[in-house]
């Protein structure tokens, strides 16, 4: 009887010591399997830039150009006045993006620290508008910035982004989990609410507001449809735009070009990213605490 109640201790304790490597192995294999997805467009285009047109259609697919070229840099940027498109990303990127930030702050600073009424009610607003889709507000905005006169303006491509409700749930969250002893020791010895805001609470929430700045550079750096719509000359025109106009219209698409000027889009990006990485889990960790 002991020699069997043995034996059971001994495979119960055996298949507990499996299943969690199973489940480890199988959160690899998740991970893997996600990166490959991620990661092969970004290797494909990287590849394609540094390749000719007839090796990118060649069959079979070449995965590591075999006669590897830098022709296809020079020749998208004489291609299209690149210049001009990176200056107009940089200012409409960084206008709206401060924007938002700073509206998002101060928003969600009034919902987790002031008392007003109807509060809830504002957040359950906040909440619903999170669900509206943007193309739903492309025609008001369209309409509204044509009557304002700023239709080709860098405030027709700003403005009505500057406000998104993301931004102010994201820092709202992570507002909530600061610890609340040391804003109320901040009111004891009569720092008023900008103060309070300014040298307590966003020295504190650092990672949260860089995280939600990361977040609306790279939607803004990467939007296409709005600027678009709003902007009909080549001068008001951004990187995503002049990208797409890299194609040739008379017939076969020069893909090579193409994936050198998708380069120098992504590249800024990479490297405020690799910059800023070491806040994004923490940013992240921290809106999603406390509700």
């Amino acid at each position: 009887m002991a020699l069997s109640e043995e034996i059971t201790l001994t495979r119960t304790i055996e298949t507990s010591w499996r299943t969690p490597r199973l489940w480890r192995f199988a959160g690899y294999l998740a991970m893997l399997a996600t990166v490959i997805v991620i990661g092969l467009p970004v290797y494909w285009t990287v590849s394609a830039a540094f390749k000719t047109t007839g090796e990118i259609y060649r069959i079979p697919v070449t995965w590591l150009p075999t006669e590897p070229t830098l022709a296809n840099f020079p020749q998208a940027w004489n291609a299209a006045p690149f210049e001009r498109y990176y200056l107009n990303s940089f200012i409409t990127t960084l206008g709206g993006m401060t924007a938002e930030v700073i509206l998002a702050i101060m928003s969600a600073y009034a919902l987790a620290f002031l008392r007003f009424p109807r509060k809830q009610l504002v957040f359950l607003l906040l909440l619903a508008a999170l669900m509206i889709p943007v193309e739903i507000t492309i025609v008001p905005n369209y309409l509204t910035v044509a009557r304002l006169g700023w239709i080709n303006t860098y405030a027709g491509i700003i403005i009505p982004g500057a406000a998104i409700a993301y931004g102010t749930f994201l820092l709202r969250q992570a507002f909530l989990s600061l610890p609340y002893e040391v804003i109320e020791a901040a009111r004891v010895d009569g720092a008023g609410h900008l103060r309070i805001m300014f040298n307590v609470v966003m020295p504190m929430a650092q990672p949260a507001i860089v995280t939600m700045a990361l977040l609306s550079m790279v939607a803004k750096w990467n939007d296409f449809l709005w600027p678009l719509l709003v902007t009909n000359t080549t001068n008001m025109r951004t990187l995503p735009i002049g990208i797409f106009w890299l194609r040739n219209s008379e017939g076969l698409i020069n893909w090579g070009v193409i994936m050198a000027g998708s380069l120098f889009l992504i590249i800024p990006v990479l490297i405020v990213f690799l910059m800023v990485q070491r806040y994004i889990v923490d940013g992240i960790a921290a809106g999603a605490v406390k509700g």
